[in-house]
C-alpha cells in the first residue's frame, strides 16, 4: 500500500514525458536571448561609460565630484524600479509565456534609451533636463527588471540538462558583448570628437543607436516558440483549471513566491548581491576609477576595460562547459574566493599606474569574475520550480540588483570621498565576496539534473529511452 502511494506521488516517467531537444531550436533560442540581452546591456552600459559627460551636460556644478555623484545617482535610480519591473514582468512570464515578455522588455528599453539621446541638456531647458533624464532612466530600469530573469529562464528551459551551463554562458557572453560594444563606441567617439565634441553632441550617438538595435532584438525574439518546459506546464494547466484574471494571477504569484519559496529567494538575493557588486565594480565603475583617481584619460581607461572584456568573452563558454562537468558550486566558489583573496592585490597593482600593472590588476579581477559570469545564468534558474521560475528569479535578482548592483559606483565614489582611501573598491568587493562564499556553501548542486518541476531534457531519443529503462520496475505490495 505504501509503495502504491509513493508511486502515485512520484509516477514513473514515460517516454513522452521526457523532452528531447532540437539542437537547431536550442541554438536559435540561445542566439535570440543572448543577442537581445547584449542589446539590453548595451543600452544600460552606455550610461555608465558616459557618466562624466552626462554629469556635465545635465548637472552643471562647480565641483567635478558633485557632478559625478549626481550622474551616478541617476544611474542608480534606474535600479530602484527594477524590483517593480521584476514583480510585474516575472509573474507575467509565468502566466503568458517567456517569449512575449522578453519582446516587451526589449521594446521598452529601446524607447527609454533612444529618448535619452534626444533630451536637451541643462543649458537648453534647465531643470527639466535632469527630470526627463531620470524619467527615461526609470523606464530603462523598469524594462530591465524583466530582462535577465526572463532570458536566463528562457535559455535554461530550452537547454538539455547536461549542457545547461554551456548554453547558459552565452547569456553572459551577450552581456559582455553589449558592454564591450558600448565601451568601444564611446571610446571611438571620444577619440574622434574629443571631450568638447562629446559634451556638445557626441554623447547622443550611442543612445540614438538603440532604436535599430532594439528592432533587431525584437525581431529575433518574436520568431521563437516558447520554451518546451513552459509549453508542457501550460498544457497541463489548461487541462486542469480555467485561466484566471491576469492581475490576480500576478498578485497570487508574488504571494506564493514570498510565502512558499522564501529560502531559495534569500539565497538568490545574497548570491546575486555578491555577484553584482563585483560585476559592476569592474565593468561599470573601473573606467571612472582610472580617470578620477589615477588621472587616466577616459579613452585610455575604456580601452583597457574593452581588452579585458574581450578576453573574458573568449573564456566564458569554456567556464560554462566546466560547470557542466564539475558542477556549479566549484566554479562559483572559485570566483568568490578569487575576489576575496585577490581584490586587494589587484587594486595595489592598479594603483601603480603603469599600463602593465593596471592591465594585470584588471585581469586578476576579470578571471575571478568570469567564473561567476560563466556559471550564474545556469545556477540561478535551477533554484526555483518551473511554475514560478520566471517570477521568482526576476524578483530575487532585481531586489538584489537594486540594493547592491546599481548602487555600487555611487557607494564606492562616496566611500572614497569620505575616507580618502582609493582602496575602498577592493574592500567593498572583499566584503561582497565573503557573503558569496557563505551563500555558495549553502546552495545545493544542480548541474546535470532536471530543472525542478520539469521532466528531464535530453539531446537524443536514445538518452530518453535509457532514462525510462533505468527506472525501477513497479513492485506490487
Amino acid at each position: 500500500m505504501f509503495r502504491a502511494a509513493r508511486r502515485r506521488q512520484n509516477p514513473r516517467l514515460r517516454r513522452s514525458d521526457i523532452t528531447v531537444t532540437d539542437d537547431a531550436a536550442v541554438r536559435r533560442a540561445v542566439k535570440a536571448a543572448s543577442l537581445g540581452n547584449a542589446m539590453e546591456w548595451y543600452d544600460f552600459g552606455i550610461y555608465a561609460y558616459l557618466a562624466g559627460t552626462l554629469g556635465r551636460v545635465f548637472f552643471p556644478s562647480g565641483s567635478d565630484t558633485v557632478q559625478l555623484l549626481s550622474s551616478f545617482a541617476t544611474f542608480a535610480v534606474a535600479f530602484l524600479v527594477r524590483p517593480l519591473g521584476g514583480m510585474v514582468f516575472g509573474p507575467m512570464g509565468d502566466r503568458i509565456g517567456r517569449k512575449k515578455v522578453l519582446a516587451l522588455t526589449m521594446i521598452l528599453m529601446a524607447i527609454g534609451t533612444f529618448a535619452i539621446g534626444v533630451v536637451p541638456g541643462y543649458t537648453a531647458i534647465g531643470f527639466w533636463a535632469p527630470v526627463l533624464l531620470i524619467l527615461f532612466r526609470l523606464l530603462q530600469g523598469f524594462s530591465t527588471g524583466g530582462e535577465y530573469g526572463g532570458a536566463a529562464t528562457f535559455i535554461a528551459e530550452y537547454a538539455p540538462d547536461k549542457r545547461r551551463g554551456f548554453f547558459g554562458s552565452f547569456l553572459e557572453l551577450g552581456t559582455l558583448a553589449g558592454y564591450a560594444t558600448a565601451a568601444g563606441l564611446v571610446t571611438g567617439l571620444t577619440a574622434w570628437l574629443g571631450q568638447d565634441g562629446m559634451d556638445a553632441w557626441g554623447w547622443r550617438v550611442p543612445f540614438l543607436a538603440a532604436a535599430p538595435l532594439g528592432m533587431i532584438g525584437i525581431y529575433l525574439r518574436l520568431r521563437l516558440d516558447d520554451t518546451p518546459a513552459y509549453l508542457k506546464l501550460d498544457d497541463s494547466a489548461d487541462r486542469t483549471r480555467p485561466k484566471p484574471d491576469a492581475a490576480k494571477t500576478t498578485r497570487s504569484g508574488l504571494g506564493e513566491i514570498f510565502r512558499a519559496h522564501w529560502r531559495p529567494l534569500l539565497l538568490c538575493v545574497a548570491l546575486v548581491g555578491a555577484y553584482n557588486i563585483t560585476d559592476y565594480m569592474l565593468l561599470s565603475y573601473m573606467p571612472t576609477y582610472l580617470s578620477d583617481e589615477l588621472d587616466y584619460s577616459v579613452t585610455h581607461g575604456l580601452l583597457i576595460l574593452v581588452a579585458t572584456m574581450v578576453l573574458l568573452m573568449l573564456l566564458i563558454n569554456q567556464v560554462g562547459r566546466l560547470s557542466d562537468r564539475f558542477g556549479r558550486k566549484p566554479l562559483l566558489m572559485t570566483g568568490m574566493l578569487g575576489f576575496l583573496v585577490l581584490s586587494a592585490p589587484s587594486f595595489l597593482l592598479v594603483r601603480q599606474g603603469s599600463l602593465v600593472a593596471v592591465s594585470g590588476g584588471m585581469l586578476m579581477l576579470g578571471l575571478s569574475l568570469v567564473c561567476l559570469l560563466g556559471t550564474m545564468s545556469a545556477a540561478l534558474p535551477a533554484m526555483f520550480p518551473t511554475d514560478v521560475r520566471n517570477g521568482s528569479l526576476s524578483v530575487g535578482y532585481n531586489l538584489s540588483a537594486s540594493l547592491f548592483g546599481g548602487t555600487t559606483p555611487l557607494v564606492i565614489t562616496a566611500l572614497i570621498g569620505a575616507t580618502g582611501s582609493d582602496m575602498m573598491p577592493a574592500y567593498y568587493a572583499m566584503g561582497a565576496a565573503l557573503v558569496g562564499v557563505v551563500t555558495v556553501a549553502l546552495m545545493k548542486e544542480t548541474a546535470r539534473s532536471p530543472l525542478e518541476g520539469s521532466p528531464p531534457s535530453v539531446e537524443t531519443p536514445e538518452e530518453a529511452a535509457a532514462i525510462v529503462e533505468a527506472q525501477a520496475p513497479p513492485q506490487d505490495s
